[in-house]
């Protein structure tokens, strides 16, 4: 019998008083007790809405019966037949608005708590020396991935169970793209992506770090003098944006990318363990309504910050953050300025931030985002008491690849243009997907993107085997 409870199982989690002080991840997950109990809360749907509503279709009521059953490595490889970063999507991924949205629970309670079943599923498996899949043998073809991130590296895993030999090619000194330098720790133990990137390099996935496309090696070259037979674009949006007020070049003002990167990849929070330092003020404003601007707050909190504003210009309904990043930056004391908009950053004679000027706003009509667009409130300009700034309003592609490679037509802001049903790009044999294709967005839709590649670069490129 399902159990018919109308609530999610609540998930273990670090107390916020002592949280807000330490990186270790927040979310302590669930226990076989209580991933077996929320399981049952399954109906296991005939019309599987769940499976819909993933951009990979993760075959969820069957991975979540076997948990019921107790047979949780047998679950891990029904999520690994589709999924190649479970762990990941477990912690990251918005199932509010994905899989979980389409519950039939959800209807008259709380959907099953999908993402946690699934993360609980990973851990237990990687903990259990779970295996990697076995890939067919090598069929002669070679693909070149641009890019270590969620695109890539998924797009990476699939090419290479279906046979082909398959190199990524990453710019960093470490795999994993936003996964190890934007989300931070507690969110997302890095151990925990490196765990997952070995199991795609134990089936024979190749990857070279410190090679920039467009520098190290023009696309050009990957097919002239690498003979590549094709090539996967996801090198992310990395390009960070900016406000264009005056101030924006003060000493204490950082783009989100910088800071987050700073934290994460260079482990800046365990200064001066390591070389790289990070300055954070009393008081810090960080820019934005997003989950890079959740956890550029959150970091800030705990580097030491008394105070923690964000500051957005719409109000909190129209944040485009996770109801639960939200949710545990209030839990964490951030403040939130709601309905906000700075028109200045402040600095003292030595070039440092001390301040910054804001306007009210108020919600007009809707914009052309389906949002109520902000309007100023007149007379309401005032000063905000602050040392350090955060601007984390977007990315966009870095124009490199699109520069150094002729024929690939791109969007005026800078997105490489595909077929949204194949990822093919106007360059013969070159696909893209991820954020380089719809600028920043979600972990687990850069994944969908890249399964949508991989399966096309087979289509097209098994014709000739």
């Amino acid at each position: 019998m399902p159990n018919m409870r109308m609530t999610k199982l609540p998930a273990r989690e670090q107390d916020p008083n002592v949280r807000n002080k330490n990186f270790f991840e927040v979310s302590q997950g669930y226990d076989e007790e209580m991933a077996i109990d929320e399981a049952k809360r399954c109906l296991n749907c005939k019309q599987k809405p769940c499976v819909a509503g993933c951009p990979v279709n993760v075959r969820i009521p069957e991975f979540i019966q076997l948990v019921t059953e107790g047979k949780f490595m047998e679950a891990y490889d029904v999520i690994r037949s589709t999924n190649a970063l479970p762990a990941v999507c477990g912690r990251v991924c918005p199932q509010e608005t994905q899989c979980e949205e389409k519950c039939v629970r959800g209807i008259k309670g709380e959907p099953v708590a999908i993402g946690r079943l699934e993360r609980f599923v990973a851990d237990y498996a990687m903990a259990h020396g779970a295996k990697s899949a076995i890939p067919q043998p090598d069929n002669g073809k070679k693909v070149a991935i641009v890019g270590g991130g969620p695109a890539g590296l998924t797009c990476a895993g699939d090419l290479r169970k279906l046979g082909y030999e398959v190199t990524i090619y990453e710019a960093l000194h470490t795999p994993g793209g936003v996964l190890v330098y934007g989300i931070p720790e507690f969110r997302l133990p890095k151990q925990l992506v490196r765990d997952e990137i070995k199991t795609l390099q134990d089936i024979g996935v190749k990857i070279e770090t410190n090679m920039v496309i467009g520098r190290t090696i023009t696309m050009d070259e990957l097919f002239e003098e690498e003979h590549y037979d094709a090539v996967f674009i996801g090198s992310g949006a990395g390009l960070p944006r900016f406000q264009k007020i005056p101030g924006e070049n003060l000493n204490g003002v950082y783009s989100a990318n910088e800071f987050l990167t700073r934290i994460n990849l260079m482990k800046a929070y365990t200064f001066p363990e390591t070389d790289t330092p990070i300055q954070v003020g009393k008081n810090v404003a960080v820019v934005g309504g997003g989950n890079v601007a959740m956890d550029a707050a959150r970091s800030a909190k705990r580097l030491g910050a008394e105070n923690v504003y964000i500051i957005y210009r719409r109000s909190e309904a129209e944040m485009p953050a996770r109801v639960e990043e939200v949710h545990h930056a209030k839990e964490e004391g951030i403040i939130f300025k709601m309905l906000t908009n700075p028109t200045e950053i402040l600095g003292d004679e030595t070039g440092h931030v001390n301040g910054m000027t804001c306007v009210e706003m108020e919600l007009g009509e809707p914009d052309a985002s389906g949002r109520r667009r902000p309007v100023v409130k007149p007379g309401s300009e005032h000063p905000v008491d602050v040392n350090t700034v955060v601007i984390a309003i977007g990315n966009s592609p870095n124009p490199l690849i699109k520069n150094t490679t002729p024929g690939l037509e791109t969007q005026k802001w800078g997105g490489i243009i595909v077929n949204e049903e194949s990822g093919k790009t106007s360059r013969e044999h070159v696909y893209a997907g991820g954020d380089t294709v719809t600028g920043a967005a979600t972990v687990i839709l850069a994944m969908g993107a890249g399964k949508t590649a991989a399966k096309a670069i087979h289509e097209e490129l098994s014709q000739n085997l």
